[in-house]
């Protein structure tokens, strides 16, 4: 692995499509708008967020990390804010070598340096992996939800 930075906007289009892999249900428009609005302002919604990337020894982006500020997240401290992983993705040729490690050490020290106590995050009930991914990194589950929607 080479390094991991903040991500840049001659970065836009390695990380709209690393976010296509994690996200296959959107578009490329979608995630290009989402990733040039957040490079562009450094906020997601109204609360600060960042995107770090990492890069192997030839400089090419391998994984991406989201991270941004929640006002509160699930089993997390009610009386702060948190820092919450919205995405993160390493390409599947690099796993298991300390990418996603080194991401989330990168998302934290942001976390930390903007107040917060606590990381949170999630996972798809399915996803196995990225549950074994969160819990090798100290994170704990706190809760399982199945989410219901009906259309009017």
């Amino acid at each position: 692995m080479g390094i991991v930075r903040l991500a840049g906007e001659g970065d836009r289009g390695r990380v709209v499509a690393l976010r296509v892999l994690l996200w296959p249900e959107s578009s490329i428009e979608e995630e290009s708008l989402q990733v040039q609005t957040l490079l562009s302002s450094g906020v997601s919604g109204m609360l600060p967020a960042a995107i770090f990337v990492a890069e192997d020894g030839d400089g090419a982006l391998i994984g991406f990390l989201e991270v941004g500020l929640r006002s509160h997240a699930d089993g997390c401290d009610t009386a702060r804010a948190v820092g919450f992983v919205e995405g993160w993705f390493v390409d599947p040729a690099h796993r298991a070598r300390g990418v996603g490690r080194a991401l989330m050490r990168a998302a934290e020290a942001w976390a930390r340096a903007r107040g917060c106590a606590e990381m949170a995050s999630d996972a798809l009930i399915d996803n196995q992996a990225s549950q074994r991914a969160h819990q090798s990194l100290g994170f704990a589950a706190v809760d399982r939800c199945v989410h219901f929607r009906k259309a009017l």
